[in-house]
């Protein structure tokens, strides 16, 4: 009897240990986080510029959403201003994530470091040696402190080499170790040696940098290599060993691979990052102590100021992806609390000869994808689509790229995709005031994307043929700025090379010539397919790559 009742216990333990994870809810992590928070203002009433009891305090709590005291962020900066104008606007000779960091933290608070006591702190930035002297830190912070509020990268007239983001892109995937992770020290000596290993630390905060670009289809790969190798090195208790850990599990690696998740759009209770039932967040809890405070280690009750520090700040990225807000690195939502310098985008928006009522889709979902378009020929386009809002799945995880598209669905994403201002426009008698697509059907017929099928209707729920959207398309490259002119000759000789094109409609031949010679449409295919329905992925690369030939992306 009491070997069965052994045995029944055991079955019931295992059962209990790799059943599906309960992930945190909101209401939970706010109360740990409004507890946190409180120790921090406790142990620090007055930031001061450093790694510990400075910028990360200050992110933390203003990305918190908790109610601090303005004097919390004003101190913050007055200490900011003395600390730069003691130092002649030179915060370090060597380490530039010193720069990083403070743009990081003025730019939580509210204020801009473009203009501290006088001095630009971006302005170092600009230099590429420099900011890469220190290793791998310099590019990875660099991006972080640009991309924080879109800063352009100033053009630092002492810098041999001026820097731009593409180049610190380049020298974090460079840097990336045969593992798939990254180091602190791999790739030091310009190369990377099978030998090299990467580390939870740094890949966390290196995916936290390179999250924002992810349409780039090599960034896009180094990503994915590298949360393969986080999900391979998580350990039972759903947490990590790292730089900050000394072999052993501590709370500053989770923290960092959690912030990227969350910069990633990656769900606390993933499957790749639960491990015997532990998410990340359930690791970096049991280093909580009762009074508010994190410990380094498990198993000891000594609160320690940087792990609490950055306990807050991890979990409240997370908590700011449970609420839908912008992730912790995204801070176009800061409220300003100092004079602000109206920020330029990075780099010109459009073609010179661009309708002026079409304007870029800023990022506002960075990291967006679905579970059903991953290794999908058209998973690029998707995502940099969703992640500028321009596209939408079926649902919050599937996004049905095989599926045909509708004609409304399609006025509703170009207009969107080319921002155009919306126009309520109704000539359609099959268009029903209160039907979701009434104003993108009217904005995209104002500015002559769509037709309707007769004088009377459009046919919102009508699919779209490859020669349709090619025609579309061609229309909205033409307010885009792009030249879509064609001769005879031209259209012949582009439309020749496929086998049925033939069957194209002779009113969509120079559309689809246009679409093909700007590689809009992929002419290694052997077939146009005119009359064929359009996918919904495959109207998201066509869309795609008008925008990136039009500079809106």
């Amino acid at each position: 009897m009491h070997k069965l009742l052994a045995i029944l216990i055991a079955f019931i333990l295992i059962i209990g240990c790799t059943g599906p994870a309960q992930a945190v809810t909101q209401s939970e992590l706010d109360t740990v986080i409004a507890e946190t928070a409180a120790f921090i203002l406790r142990t620090v009433p007055n930031p001061e510029v450093g790694s510990v009891g400075g910028e990360w305090v200050v992110i933390g709590l203003a990305r918190s959403g908790y109610n601090v005291p303005d004097a919390f962020f004003e101190n913050y900066y007055r200490a900011v201003e003395e600390y730069v104008r003691e130092r002649n606007g030179i915060l370090d000779q060597v380490r530039y994530t010193e720069y990083a960091r403070v743009i990081l933290g003025l730019t939580a608070a509210g204020f801009d470091p473009r203009n501290v006591a006088g001095f630009d702190l971006t302005h170092h930035l600009g230099d590429f040696e420099r900011t890469i002297w220190q290793g791998i830190n310099g590019p990875i912070f660099a991006l972080l402190a640009l991309d924080s509020l879109n800063y352009p990268i100033p053009v630092n007239e002492n810098a041999q080499i001026q820097a731009t983001r593409e180049m610190y892109i380049a020298e974090i995937l460079k840097r990336q170790t045969s593992d798939g992770g990254w180091s602190l020290t791999a790739g030091i000596n310009g190369q990377i040696g099978n030998n090299e290993i990467g580390d939870a630390d740094i890949t966390g905060i290196v995916l936290q940098a390179l999250a924002k670009y992810r349409d780039n289809s090599e960034v896009r790969t180094a990503i994915d290599r590298g949360l393969v190798f986080l999900s391979g090195i998580q350990d039972d208790s759903g947490g990590f060993s790292g730089d900050f850990s000394g072999g052993s599990s501590a709370v500053e690696s989770a923290v960092q691979v959690l912030v990227a998740l969350s910069e990633l759009g990656i769900p606390i209770d993933d499957h790749r990052f639960v491990k015997n039932g532990n998410t990340l967040v359930d690791n970096i809890l049991s280093f909580r102590n009762p009074d508010g405070s994190f410990s380094h280690s498990l198993g000891s009750i000594e609160g320690n100021l940087m792990s609490t520090e950055q306990a807050l700040y991890g979990l409240v990225a997370a908590q700011r992806v449970l609420a839908g807000k912008n992730s912790l690195y995204r801070m176009s939502d800061t409220v300003m609390r100092g004079e602000f310098t109206q920020i330029p985008p990075v780099e010109t928006a459009g073609l010179p000869n661009k309708h002026a009522d079409v304007r870029r889709a800023e990022i506002i979902s960075p990291g967006r994808t679905f579970t059903d378009v991953q290794n999908h020929s058209n998973q690029g386009a998707i995502e940099a689509l969703a992640a500028r809002g321009i596209i939408t799945g079926k649902s919050e995880t599937l996004f049905d790229p095989d599926a045909t598209m509708t004609r409304a669905e399609f006025a509703a994403i170009i207009t969107r995709g080319l921002g155009l201002p919306e126009r309520t426009v109704i000539v359609f008698t099959d268009i029903p005031s209160t039907a979701w697509f009434m104003r993108a059907v009217g904005t995209a017929y104002y500015y002559e994307i769509v037709t309707g099928t007769s004088a009377a209707i459009f046919n919102p729920n009508g699919t779209i043929t490859r020669q349709e959207a090619a025609v579309m398309i061609a229309r909205g490259a033409r307010l885009c700025g792009m030249d879509t002119s064609l001769n005879e000759r031209e259209i012949l000789n582009i439309l020749a090379q496929f086998g049925d094109y033939r069957t194209a409609a002779g009113w969509a031949q120079d559309a689809l010539a246009f679409c093909y010679r700007e590689g809009i449409l992929d002419d290694s295919e052997f077939y146009i397919q005119p009359l064929a329905e359009i996918t919904r992925g495959e109207i998201a690369e066509m869309l795609y790559r008008l925008l990136g030939k039009s500079n809106l992306l």
